[in-house]
């Protein structure tokens, strides 16, 4: 075999580090580009990090990590195509679980996740996937189960021949048993007689998941899995997701549909430019960002005094009048105000209806972190 099976230090903290570090690689390094024109500089207030622990790469059997239970390692990890800087010094390690690869496109990835699956080799750096280089390593890609973002099927095949291959190529003892388990779990038919080539987009990549995880890998790797799925589909897969990492597998998705990958958790790795700029809780990431107010939004029966309230107490840098009962408010210390709101709605004879972040979810994030390194 050639790769895993296709479907066509420690867990990541609880709190989040911006990541910075050199743009690309030296140029006086044998066969690296130089440095791209435009490339993203290190960001004002984020915190250097040198990045997890990375094993020797003659290392024998599983690598001791700082907090123990890495499945994925990535350390220093840079990859050029000839004067193309795809990823540039990427370090994180992850466990057991779920979590999400965000990126606009063109952010590296698809490059970053083939790394991850022994399709290509890295440049420069070291990656490591249950202890072990997954480039050449036919007994690691029966651990894996990969989902690529590309179409290519083998349109001729019905859906349960196709995941019946990804079966016989990891030598199961009963291919079309487990095939026809993995479709059913995916919600197909196995009886459905019809070419691979009549099926709809959703259909597809269901197709492809089902393959993926047909030979019981322990490590889930799926390229924008969500794309093409209707809503119900969509739901259904993220609880299949969370479900495969409640059983103890390390399950990374690579997605853009923000709203969809709040649903795995909060565990995400951000990509922009090549480079990882953010990894953790993104609760925790947007508490990092002091240098850009936080906005809440206030219900009260009187926006204009509890307004001025909150500025003269110094909890607020600035507030707006929404309507007859709605304040807009930023603060750069969520947590004073939020102690402080109650007494100063006392004070200035207003009632409180709700306090609500407007810029605590993940889009707000993964824009801010994305627009920083631009």
């Amino acid at each position: 075999m050639s790769g895993p099976a296709v479907g066509g230090g420690a867990t990541v903290p609880s709190g989040a580090t911006l990541q910075a570090g050199p743009t690309v690689p030296d140029p006086g390094t044998a066969g690296a580009p130089g440095p791209v024109p435009g490339a993203a500089t290190v960001p004002s207030g984020a915190t250097l990090q040198a990045g997890p622990t990375v094993p020797d790469p003659g290392a024998a059997g599983v690598p001791k990590t700082a907090g123990g239970g890495a499945t994925i390692e990535v350390g220093d990890v840079t990859k050029w195509f000839g004067g193309l800087v795809a990823l540039s010094d990427v370090s994180f390690a992850i466990g057991p679980g779920v979590t999400a690869l965000l990126g606009p496109n063109g952010a590296g990835k698809s490059t970053l996740l083939r790394l991850l699956c022994g399709l290509t080799p890295p440049s420069r750096g070291h990656v490591r996937v249950l202890g072990r280089d997954p480039r050449g390593n036919p007994a690691l890609y029966r651990r894996l189960g990969l989902v690529p973002q590309q179409e290519a099927l083998f349109d001729s095949l019905t859906g349960l021949a196709f995941v019946e291959l990804a079966a016989a190529l990891n030598r199961l003892p009963h291919p079309t048993d487990a095939a026809a388990r993995t479709v059913e779990l995916v919600e197909l038919d196995p009886g459905d007689r019809r070419p691979l080539a009549t099926y709809s987009k959703g259909m597809r990549q269901r197709i492809k998941v089902a393959a993926a995880l047909v030979h019981d890998p322990d490590v889930v790797v799926l390229d924008e899995p969500l794309e093409g799925l209707d809503p119900r589909q969509r739901l259904r897969m993220t609880e299949l997701f969370r479900s495969l990492g409640a059983q103890g597998r390390t399950v990374l998705v690579s997605s853009h549909v923000l709203d969809e990958v709040e649903r795995f958790g909060s565990r995400i790795l951000v990509l922009a430019q090549g480079r990882l700029v953010a990894e953790g809780d993104f609760h925790a990431i947007r508490a990092q960002m002091d240098d850009r107010p936080h906005r809440l939004r206030m219900g009260t029966d009187r926006p204009r005094e509890l307004a001025a309230g909150l500025l003269s107490e110094g909890v607020a840098v600035g507030a707006w009048i929404e309507g007859p009962a709605s304040v807009l408010v930023d603060t750069v210390d969520v947590g004073r105000l939020r102690r402080s709101v109650a007494a100063v709605a006392r004070d200035r004879e207003a009632t409180l209806f709700e306090v609500l972040p407007l810029d605590d979810d993940l889009e707000s994030v993964f824009r801010y972190l994305v627009a920083r390194r631009t």
